[in-house]
Protein backbone atom coordinates (compact mmCIF):
# COMPACT_ATOMS: atom_id res chain seq x y z
CA UNK A 1 0.00 0.00 0.00
CA UNK A 2 1.02 3.49 -1.07
CA UNK A 3 1.82 6.36 1.76
CA UNK A 4 0.74 10.00 0.89
CA UNK A 5 2.68 12.87 1.91
CA UNK A 6 1.34 16.66 2.01
CA UNK A 7 3.81 19.37 2.33
CA UNK A 8 2.67 22.57 2.58
CA UNK A 9 5.46 25.94 2.59
CA UNK A 10 4.67 29.33 2.86
CA UNK A 11 7.51 31.33 0.98
CA UNK A 12 9.39 31.26 -2.58
CA UNK A 13 12.76 29.60 -0.18
CA UNK A 14 10.33 27.02 2.01
CA UNK A 15 9.24 25.91 -1.35
CA UNK A 16 13.01 25.76 -2.52
CA UNK A 17 14.28 23.73 0.79
CA UNK A 18 11.27 21.44 0.45
CA UNK A 19 11.81 20.94 -3.24
CA UNK A 20 15.46 19.09 -2.59
CA UNK A 21 13.92 16.95 0.23
CA UNK A 22 11.07 15.74 -2.20
CA UNK A 23 13.95 14.55 -4.47
CA UNK A 24 15.74 12.99 -2.07
CA UNK A 25 12.55 11.24 -0.53
CA UNK A 26 11.69 10.19 -3.98
CA UNK A 27 15.38 8.82 -4.52
CA UNK A 28 14.53 6.84 -1.11
CA UNK A 29 11.16 6.10 -1.79
CA UNK A 30 9.88 6.26 -5.59
CA UNK A 31 6.60 4.46 -4.52
CA UNK A 32 5.62 7.42 -1.98
CA UNK A 33 2.66 10.34 -3.09
CA UNK A 34 3.36 13.76 -2.55
CA UNK A 35 1.45 16.55 -3.51
CA UNK A 36 2.09 19.89 -2.22
CA UNK A 37 0.34 23.21 -1.40
CA UNK A 38 2.30 26.59 -1.90
CA UNK A 39 0.92 29.40 0.07
CA UNK A 40 2.87 31.76 -1.58
CA UNK A 41 3.53 32.28 -5.18
CA UNK A 42 2.44 29.92 -7.79
CA UNK A 43 5.31 27.03 -6.25
CA UNK A 44 7.34 27.00 -9.13
CA UNK A 45 9.78 24.56 -7.51
CA UNK A 46 6.74 21.80 -7.25
CA UNK A 47 5.60 22.09 -10.52
CA UNK A 48 8.93 21.63 -11.48
CA UNK A 49 9.02 18.43 -9.76
CA UNK A 50 5.35 17.93 -11.65
CA UNK A 51 4.11 17.33 -8.11
CA UNK A 52 0.04 18.33 -7.93
CA UNK A 53 -0.68 21.21 -6.22
CA UNK A 54 -3.55 20.47 -4.59
CA UNK A 55 -5.63 24.36 -4.11
CA UNK A 56 -5.20 27.53 -5.13
CA UNK A 57 -2.05 30.13 -5.81
CA UNK A 58 -1.66 33.39 -6.40
CA UNK A 59 1.21 35.96 -6.80
CA UNK A 60 0.26 39.23 -4.56
CA UNK A 61 1.73 42.33 -4.35
CA UNK A 62 4.07 41.85 -1.33
CA UNK A 63 5.81 38.68 -2.56
CA UNK A 64 4.99 37.14 0.90
CA UNK A 65 7.30 39.85 2.93
CA UNK A 66 4.18 41.06 4.87
CA UNK A 67 6.95 41.18 8.08
CA UNK A 68 9.41 43.35 6.63
CA UNK A 69 6.75 46.31 5.83
CA UNK A 70 3.12 45.67 7.07
CA UNK A 71 1.65 48.73 5.14
CA UNK A 72 1.89 46.08 2.13
CA UNK A 73 -0.57 43.53 3.79
CA UNK A 74 -3.07 46.49 2.77
CA UNK A 75 -1.91 45.81 -1.12
CA UNK A 76 -2.33 41.88 -0.53
CA UNK A 77 -5.40 42.32 1.50
CA UNK A 78 -6.71 44.10 -1.24
CA UNK A 79 -5.49 41.73 -3.81
CA UNK A 80 -7.64 38.55 -2.20
CA UNK A 81 -5.76 37.91 0.58
CA UNK A 82 -8.14 36.39 3.01
CA UNK A 83 -10.30 34.73 0.19
CA UNK A 84 -7.47 33.56 -1.42
CA UNK A 85 -6.21 31.98 2.52
CA UNK A 86 -9.56 30.77 3.13
CA UNK A 87 -9.69 28.38 -0.10
CA UNK A 88 -6.49 27.09 0.50
CA UNK A 89 -7.07 26.14 4.25
CA UNK A 90 -10.10 24.28 2.49
CA UNK A 91 -8.05 23.00 0.17
CA UNK A 92 -5.34 20.94 2.85
CA UNK A 93 -8.73 20.53 5.06
CA UNK A 94 -10.11 18.35 2.01
CA UNK A 95 -7.01 16.58 1.05
CA UNK A 96 -5.11 16.01 4.53
CA UNK A 97 -7.25 13.13 5.69
CA UNK A 98 -5.89 10.80 2.64
CA UNK A 99 -2.24 11.60 3.79
CA UNK A 100 -0.34 9.47 6.26
CA UNK A 101 1.53 12.72 7.11
CA UNK A 102 2.09 15.78 6.47
CA UNK A 103 5.41 17.78 6.16
CA UNK A 104 5.29 21.79 6.49
CA UNK A 105 8.29 23.86 5.70
CA UNK A 106 8.17 28.02 6.73
CA UNK A 107 7.32 29.84 10.30
CA UNK A 108 3.84 30.84 11.50
CA UNK A 109 1.61 30.35 8.72
CA UNK A 110 2.99 27.18 6.91
CA UNK A 111 3.13 25.38 10.47
CA UNK A 112 -1.05 26.56 11.89
CA UNK A 113 -1.75 25.30 7.83
CA UNK A 114 0.07 22.06 8.99
CA UNK A 115 -1.92 22.16 12.91
CA UNK A 116 -5.18 22.55 11.17
CA UNK A 117 -4.76 19.12 8.78
CA UNK A 118 -5.66 17.55 11.75
CA UNK A 119 -3.23 14.89 10.98
CA UNK A 120 0.47 14.16 12.42
CA UNK A 121 2.96 16.62 10.84
CA UNK A 122 6.98 17.38 10.88
CA UNK A 123 8.11 20.79 11.32
CA UNK A 124 10.91 22.15 9.35
CA UNK A 125 11.47 25.88 10.38
CA UNK A 126 13.52 26.79 7.99
CA UNK A 127 13.03 30.76 8.17
CA UNK A 128 13.21 30.87 12.17
CA UNK A 129 16.93 31.15 13.81
CA UNK A 130 18.21 32.17 17.08
CA UNK A 131 21.31 33.51 15.45
CA UNK A 132 19.26 36.86 15.41
CA UNK A 133 19.17 37.75 18.40
CA UNK A 134 20.64 34.65 20.40
CA UNK A 135 17.65 33.18 21.10
CA UNK A 136 14.49 31.91 19.35
CA UNK A 137 11.07 33.58 20.33
CA UNK A 138 8.67 31.63 18.92
CA UNK A 139 5.52 32.98 20.38
CA UNK A 140 2.59 31.30 22.18
CA UNK A 141 0.46 30.10 19.39
CA UNK A 142 3.45 28.51 17.48
CA UNK A 143 4.80 27.08 21.21
CA UNK A 144 1.85 25.96 21.24
CA UNK A 145 1.23 24.42 17.51
CA UNK A 146 4.80 22.85 17.70
CA UNK A 147 4.62 21.22 20.98
CA UNK A 148 0.93 19.68 19.89
CA UNK A 149 1.52 16.06 19.71
CA UNK A 150 0.51 16.05 16.19
CA UNK A 151 3.89 18.00 15.63
CA UNK A 152 5.98 14.59 15.84
CA UNK A 153 9.17 16.35 15.05
CA UNK A 154 11.09 19.67 14.65
CA UNK A 155 14.25 19.82 12.14
CA UNK A 156 16.05 23.47 12.13
CA UNK A 157 18.48 25.30 9.50
CA UNK A 158 21.01 25.88 11.76
CA UNK A 159 22.41 23.45 14.52
CA UNK A 160 22.29 26.80 17.17
CA UNK A 161 18.77 26.90 16.68
CA UNK A 162 18.21 23.17 17.64
CA UNK A 163 20.04 23.72 20.55
CA UNK A 164 18.37 27.01 21.82
CA UNK A 165 14.81 24.71 21.41
CA UNK A 166 16.22 21.80 23.18
CA UNK A 167 17.14 23.97 25.80
CA UNK A 168 13.41 25.61 25.65
CA UNK A 169 12.01 22.17 26.35
CA UNK A 170 11.12 21.28 22.98
CA UNK A 171 12.89 17.92 22.82
CA UNK A 172 11.54 16.92 19.34
CA UNK A 173 13.86 19.39 18.03
CA UNK A 174 16.99 18.30 15.96
CA UNK A 175 19.37 19.97 13.36
CA UNK A 176 18.45 19.67 9.86
CA UNK A 177 20.19 22.15 7.41
CA UNK A 178 20.06 23.97 4.25
CA UNK A 179 18.78 21.13 2.04
CA UNK A 180 20.06 23.29 -1.21
CA UNK A 181 23.50 22.93 -0.17
CA UNK A 182 23.53 19.26 -0.90
CA UNK A 183 23.34 19.97 -4.82
CA UNK A 184 25.38 23.25 -4.99
CA UNK A 185 28.45 21.86 -6.92
CA UNK A 186 29.84 23.36 -10.33
CA UNK A 187 28.42 21.43 -13.14
CA UNK A 188 31.49 22.80 -15.84
CA UNK A 189 29.48 25.88 -17.12
CA UNK A 190 32.11 28.03 -18.87
CA UNK A 191 32.09 31.51 -17.55
CA UNK A 192 34.96 32.40 -19.73
CA UNK A 193 37.28 33.81 -16.30
CA UNK A 194 40.39 34.92 -16.90
CA UNK A 195 42.81 33.28 -14.35
CA UNK A 196 44.29 34.92 -11.59
CA UNK A 197 41.77 37.68 -11.70
CA UNK A 198 38.97 37.84 -9.17
CA UNK A 199 35.32 37.52 -9.84
CA UNK A 200 32.30 39.13 -8.37
CA UNK A 201 29.23 37.57 -8.60
CA UNK A 202 25.60 39.52 -8.94
CA UNK A 203 22.69 38.17 -7.25
CA UNK A 204 19.91 40.48 -7.26
CA UNK A 205 17.09 38.43 -6.32
CA UNK A 206 14.49 36.33 -8.26
CA UNK A 207 11.14 38.11 -7.44
CA UNK A 208 10.19 40.45 -10.39
CA UNK A 209 9.68 43.66 -10.64
CA UNK A 210 11.80 43.99 -7.74
CA UNK A 211 14.80 41.96 -9.21
CA UNK A 212 15.13 44.15 -12.22
CA UNK A 213 15.60 47.48 -9.68
CA UNK A 214 18.14 45.53 -7.46
CA UNK A 215 19.92 44.65 -10.83
CA UNK A 216 19.99 48.20 -11.83
CA UNK A 217 20.94 48.79 -8.57
CA UNK A 218 24.14 46.52 -9.12
CA UNK A 219 25.12 47.41 -12.09
CA UNK A 220 25.78 51.09 -10.68
CA UNK A 221 27.48 49.46 -8.38
CA UNK A 222 29.65 47.65 -10.92
CA UNK A 223 30.69 51.30 -12.35
CA UNK A 224 31.90 52.58 -9.28
CA UNK A 225 34.10 49.44 -8.18
CA UNK A 226 35.30 49.29 -11.75
CA UNK A 227 37.06 52.73 -11.50
CA UNK A 228 38.79 51.52 -8.97
CA UNK A 229 39.83 48.20 -9.72
CA UNK A 230 39.78 47.65 -13.32
CA UNK A 231 40.67 43.67 -13.42
CA UNK A 232 37.52 42.51 -11.50
CA UNK A 233 35.33 40.05 -13.54
CA UNK A 234 31.48 39.89 -12.93
CA UNK A 235 29.41 36.92 -13.83
CA UNK A 236 25.65 37.46 -13.05
CA UNK A 237 23.22 34.66 -12.24
CA UNK A 238 19.71 35.59 -12.96
CA UNK A 239 16.51 33.79 -12.97
CA UNK A 240 15.17 33.35 -16.58
CA UNK A 241 12.47 36.45 -16.39
CA UNK A 242 15.00 38.44 -15.51
CA UNK A 243 17.29 37.32 -18.07
CA UNK A 244 15.01 37.87 -20.68
CA UNK A 245 14.69 41.35 -20.03
CA UNK A 246 18.75 42.45 -20.21
CA UNK A 247 17.85 44.28 -23.30
CA UNK A 248 15.86 46.77 -21.65
CA UNK A 249 17.83 46.84 -18.96
CA UNK A 250 21.06 47.46 -20.50
CA UNK A 251 18.96 50.41 -22.82
CA UNK A 252 17.53 51.82 -19.92
CA UNK A 253 21.26 51.81 -17.70
CA UNK A 254 23.41 52.52 -20.62
CA UNK A 255 24.75 49.52 -21.09
CA UNK A 256 25.16 47.97 -24.30
CA UNK A 257 24.25 43.92 -24.54
CA UNK A 258 25.27 41.07 -26.81
CA UNK A 259 24.62 37.15 -26.48
CA UNK A 260 24.42 37.42 -22.83
CA UNK A 261 26.97 39.87 -22.39
CA UNK A 262 26.35 43.61 -20.76
CA UNK A 263 29.40 46.01 -21.59
CA UNK A 264 29.95 49.62 -20.44
CA UNK A 265 33.08 52.26 -20.98
CA UNK A 266 33.50 53.92 -17.49
CA UNK A 267 35.32 56.71 -17.97
CA UNK A 268 37.90 54.97 -19.95
CA UNK A 269 37.70 51.70 -18.27
CA UNK A 270 35.86 48.65 -19.88
CA UNK A 271 33.43 46.77 -18.15
CA UNK A 272 31.89 43.75 -18.70
CA UNK A 273 29.24 41.39 -16.61
CA UNK A 274 28.66 37.87 -18.32
CA UNK A 275 24.80 37.33 -17.60
CA UNK A 276 23.27 33.70 -17.48
CA UNK A 277 20.17 32.03 -16.37
CA UNK A 278 21.35 28.18 -15.62
CA UNK A 279 24.82 28.75 -13.80
CA UNK A 280 24.11 29.79 -10.30
CA UNK A 281 25.79 27.07 -8.52
CA UNK A 282 29.14 27.49 -11.05
CA UNK A 283 29.26 31.13 -10.13
CA UNK A 284 28.67 31.06 -6.22
CA UNK A 285 31.13 28.18 -6.29
CA UNK A 286 33.82 30.32 -7.82
CA UNK A 287 33.46 33.34 -7.07
CA UNK A 288 35.55 35.54 -4.89
CA UNK A 289 32.67 37.52 -3.72
CA UNK A 290 29.22 38.29 -3.97
CA UNK A 291 26.77 41.46 -4.29
CA UNK A 292 23.82 39.73 -2.56
CA UNK A 293 20.33 41.28 -2.65
CA UNK A 294 18.62 38.14 -1.79
CA UNK A 295 17.46 35.69 0.65
CA UNK A 296 18.47 31.96 0.13
CA UNK A 297 21.36 32.47 -2.80
CA UNK A 298 22.76 34.58 -0.44
CA UNK A 299 22.91 32.16 2.51
CA UNK A 300 24.41 29.36 0.28
CA UNK A 301 27.02 31.86 -0.52
CA UNK A 302 28.00 32.21 3.00
CA UNK A 303 27.80 28.47 3.35
CA UNK A 304 30.21 27.64 1.07
CA UNK A 305 32.51 30.39 2.68
CA UNK A 306 32.11 33.23 0.14
CA UNK A 307 31.95 37.16 1.26
CA UNK A 308 28.90 39.20 1.02
CA UNK A 309 28.17 42.80 0.17
CA UNK A 310 24.74 44.06 0.36
CA UNK A 311 23.23 47.16 -0.72
CA UNK A 312 19.41 48.09 0.51
CA UNK A 313 17.23 48.23 -2.26
CA UNK A 314 13.51 49.43 -2.28
CA UNK A 315 11.67 46.11 -1.33
CA UNK A 316 9.35 44.25 -0.71
CA UNK A 317 12.07 41.44 0.50
CA UNK A 318 15.72 43.35 0.18
CA UNK A 319 15.14 46.61 2.18
CA UNK A 320 18.06 47.52 5.19
CA UNK A 321 15.55 46.27 7.61
CA UNK A 322 16.35 42.89 5.66
CA UNK A 323 19.51 43.60 5.07
CA UNK A 324 20.16 44.17 8.58
CA UNK A 325 18.55 40.95 9.83
CA UNK A 326 20.50 39.36 7.40
CA UNK A 327 23.57 40.36 8.66
CA UNK A 328 23.00 38.82 12.54
CA UNK A 329 22.18 35.67 10.87
CA UNK A 330 25.13 35.63 9.03
CA UNK A 331 27.31 37.01 10.48
CA UNK A 332 31.02 38.04 10.06
CA UNK A 333 30.29 36.93 6.32
CA UNK A 334 27.86 39.61 5.39
CA UNK A 335 28.74 43.32 5.42
CA UNK A 336 25.73 45.97 4.96
CA UNK A 337 26.50 49.27 2.90
CA UNK A 338 24.09 51.75 3.91
CA UNK A 339 20.70 52.24 6.09
CA UNK A 340 18.05 53.53 3.19
CA UNK A 341 17.63 52.21 -0.66
CA UNK A 342 21.72 52.41 -2.33
CA UNK A 343 22.24 56.21 -3.48
CA UNK A 344 25.16 57.37 -5.41
CA UNK A 345 27.06 57.88 -2.02
CA UNK A 346 26.33 54.67 -0.43
CA UNK A 347 27.40 52.74 -4.15
CA UNK A 348 30.91 55.03 -4.24
CA UNK A 349 30.83 53.50 -0.29
CA UNK A 350 30.53 50.10 -1.10
CA UNK A 351 32.49 50.04 -3.93
CA UNK A 352 35.75 51.30 -1.71
CA UNK A 353 34.16 48.13 0.87
CA UNK A 354 34.29 45.76 -1.77
CA UNK A 355 37.65 46.47 -3.55
CA UNK A 356 39.12 46.13 0.02
CA UNK A 357 37.30 42.86 1.05
CA UNK A 358 38.57 41.41 -1.82
CA UNK A 359 42.14 42.05 -0.61
CA UNK A 360 41.99 40.90 2.69
CA UNK A 361 43.01 37.65 2.99
CA UNK A 362 42.64 37.02 6.69
CA UNK A 363 39.04 38.38 6.17
CA UNK A 364 38.47 35.64 3.40
CA UNK A 365 39.43 33.08 5.50
CA UNK A 366 37.65 34.01 8.32
CA UNK A 367 34.40 33.87 6.27
CA UNK A 368 35.79 29.98 5.18
CA UNK A 369 35.58 29.20 8.36
CA UNK A 370 32.17 31.40 9.53
CA UNK A 371 30.32 29.96 6.99
CA UNK A 372 31.05 26.27 8.11
CA UNK A 373 30.49 26.95 11.63
CA UNK A 374 27.12 28.41 11.24
CA UNK A 375 25.54 25.85 8.50
CA UNK A 376 27.60 23.23 8.40
CA UNK A 377 27.99 20.08 8.24
CA UNK A 378 26.25 20.01 4.32
CA UNK A 379 23.19 16.64 3.91
CA UNK A 380 20.57 18.40 4.84
CA UNK A 381 18.19 17.21 2.32
CA UNK A 382 18.94 13.82 3.71
CA UNK A 383 18.68 14.04 7.20
CA UNK A 384 15.12 15.75 6.79
CA UNK A 385 14.07 13.05 4.77
CA UNK A 386 15.07 10.78 6.86
CA UNK A 387 13.38 12.52 9.44
CA UNK A 388 10.48 12.28 7.15
CA UNK A 389 10.40 8.74 6.44
CA UNK A 390 11.23 7.56 10.07
CA UNK A 391 7.68 9.62 11.28
CA UNK A 392 6.15 7.90 8.41
CA UNK A 393 6.92 4.76 9.90
CA UNK A 394 5.86 5.60 13.14
CA UNK A 395 2.90 6.66 12.11
CA UNK A 396 1.75 4.16 10.07
CA UNK A 397 2.36 1.76 12.86
CA UNK A 398 0.13 3.97 15.60
CA UNK A 399 -2.92 3.27 12.53
CA UNK A 400 -1.95 -0.04 12.60
CA UNK A 401 -2.22 -0.56 16.17
CA UNK A 402 -5.27 1.30 16.34
CA UNK A 403 -7.30 -0.86 13.59
CA UNK A 404 -6.06 -3.82 15.04
CA UNK A 405 -7.49 -2.74 18.36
Amino acid sequence: MSQRILFISNGHGEDNHSSHIIRTLQDLRPSLEIAAMPIVGQGHAYRRLGLPIIGPTQILPSGGFTYMDRWRLLDDLRSGLLGLTWRQLQAVRRYAPSCDLVAATGDFVGQTFAYLSDRPFVSFISPLSAMYEGQLKLGLILQNILRSPRCRAIATRDSATAIDLQRQGFTKAQFGGIPSLDRLKPTGKDLQLRPEQPMVALLPGSRLPEAVRNFKLQLRLVIETARLNPAIQYRAALVPALYALLPEIAQAEGWRYEHSWLSYNSQGTPVDILCLDDAFSDIVCRTSLVIGMAGLAVDQAVAIGKPVIQIPGEGPQFTYAFAEAQTRLLGLSAQTVGTRSADAEILSAAARCLVKTLADKDYLSACVENGQRRFGPLGASSRIAQLILAQLELVTADCGDMTAV
